[in-house]
């Protein structure tokens, strides 16, 4: 079985002194594989490993792949990531996966951490409360999209206005204004959680936007759609970089 010496090194990283199942079960898959997944994509350019384990998390969150998950949490620690950093990639995805596709992810995670002997809970990471979540919701919105933002959780026809209510104060005001990430990573997440659950383009082309607006580039993008490929497939994949390149012309049109 020929898997490349780079593969074999960013394994080793990843699973310190583990040796698949799949090298015996699964030899011509698992070289293929290794070589294309920890070789070929992830020398392909400059991402720096941490950021490229928020994204793969992310995008193992918006696929629904658990049990990749539970394999790369202990991997994404190795590439320095913190339990925070973990935690708070699981949190706001409940805003857009809803806990019903994140409360397993969620649970995955506390037993990895309590297996590893980390404390739960985590140092709290909350700045805002029942009071001020409206105003600072509409703020990191106003900082990511721009000034057409302000005003928009009272937008809309009476019968739905309270969904746009609840994407300032509960979407951005619980979870983009909390420490742990910043507003670049918290896009870039989001991006992620989107394109790898797939058939939200319109939200895509919207989030894409927002990334650009606070310096993730559209160069920046497609190294993280690049870099997901192995974890989500070409066709999500494709469909992602067509709404970075629509995200990019429409922001050249508005300038």
């Amino acid at each position: 079985m020929a898997i490349s010496k780079n593969a074999q090194a960013y394994h080793e990283k990843m699973f310190p002194g583990y040796q698949s199942d799949f090298k015996r079960t699964d030899p011509e898959f698992i070289e293929r594989f290794d070589n294309f997944a920890f070789d070929e994509v992830v020398n392909h350019d400059d991402l720096d490993g941490k950021t490229r384990f928020m994204t793969i998390l992310a995008t193992l969150l918006g696929c629904q792949g658990i049990d990749e998950f539970k394999a790369m949490v202990p991997a994404a620690m190795n590439f320095g990531l913190t339990p925070v950093e973990i935690k708070e990639i699981v949190y706001q995805a409940v805003a857009y996966l809803g806990i019903g596709r994140v409360f397993p992810f969620l649970k995955a995670t506390n037993e990895i951490f309590e297996q590893r002997g980390i404390k739960l809970p985590l140092e709290g990471q909350a700045n805002t409360t029942t009071a001020d979540r409206l105003t600072a919701g509409e703020q990191a919105q106003v900082d990511i999209f721009g000034d057409g933002m302000k005003g928009f959780w009272k937008s809309g026809p009476a019968e739905t206005r309270h969904i746009n209510y609840w994407l300032t104060d509960n979407c951005f005001g619980d979870y983009y204004t909390r420490s742990g990430l910043d507003k670049r990573q918290r896009e870039m997440i989001t991006f992620c959680f989107i394109s790898a659950q797939g058939g939200a383009e319109p939200q895509l082309i919207g989030h894409a936007k927002g990334n650009m607006r606070v310096g993730n580039d559209r160069e920046f993008l497609i190294k993280v759609i690049s870099q997901n490929i192995p974890y989500i497939g070409y066709p999500r994949s494709l469909n992602a970089l067509r709404c970075v390149n629509e995200a990019a012309d429409q922001l050249k049109e508005q300038n």
